[in-house]
């Protein structure tokens, strides 16, 4: 999700106690919400504003940042902790993660990935092996692994074909249809509820009941 970034949700509140029964929310906000589930801590303390931060949580990362290249084993090693990536490949390229969508910052990610194989070839296993560590020896002759091999980013990994009126498209996320979202972020899909909706939301009578859309951004 960037700074422009709205999700939709609508509110169904009852006017006679002014209170919100449910949010319908559509694929992009339970994608957003399931995919808070797979950042990984760093990624969440770069995204949380220093101020919001609890304790010296904020201090770890400032450290990290401030350390200089030197004090670290590989170069490698600071960029990875500065930009974890996100373990579930449906979610990797999804924007309402609140990750850099833009094509400089993918492009940046996917240039970050190095890896090196072995630079003799006397030794045929040698091609088996490859390293993320510039300078690792080589199980097959010992020698340092210092050839760097161009990384392919997977495009299309992590989508799934979902058919519209215009056929077959390719959507990246977690889950499909419109769904339920109570105060307590418990998640249904919206039929489970409608189909029981009066017992749920202890709801008499339905006139009272108004239906109400509401923008989400970042800073919500």
């Amino acid at each position: 999700m960037t700074s422009t970034t709205k999700l939709s949700v609508k509110l169904l509140v009852d006017t006679r106690t002014n209170k919100v029964l449910f949010a319908e929310a559509g694929k992009d906000v339970v994608d957003f919400l399931f995919g808070l589930l797979a950042l990984p801590v760093g990624t969440i303390i770069k995204l949380i504003t220093k101020e919001s931060m609890v304790g010296s949580v904020a201090n770890i990362r400032q450290s990290l940042e401030s350390l200089d290249g030197t004090y670290f084993l590989s170069d490698q090693a600071k960029v990875d902790l500065l930009n974890p990536e996100v373990s579930v490949p449906s979610l990797s390229e999804n924007g309402v993660l609140l990750l850099p969508t833009s094509a400089s910052s993918s492009s940046s990610t996917a240039s970050s990935k190095k890896y090196y194989r072995c630079s003799y070839n006397y030794n045929s296993s040698c091609y088996d092996y490859v390293t993320r560590v510039s300078g690792a020896h080589c199980p097959g002759c010992k020698n340092n692994m210092t050839r760097e091999v161009q990384y392919v980013e997977p495009k299309s990994e992590g989508t799934v074909k979902v058919e519209n009126n215009n056929g077959e498209i390719n959507v990246l996320g977690v889950v499909k249809g419109t769904y339920t979202i109570m105060d307590d972020l418990t998640i249904t899909p919206i039929i489970t509820l409608l189909n029981n909706l009066l017992n749920t939301c202890h709801v008499k009578d339905l006139s009272v009941l108004q239906e109400t859309t509401v923008q989400l951004g970042v800073e919500e």
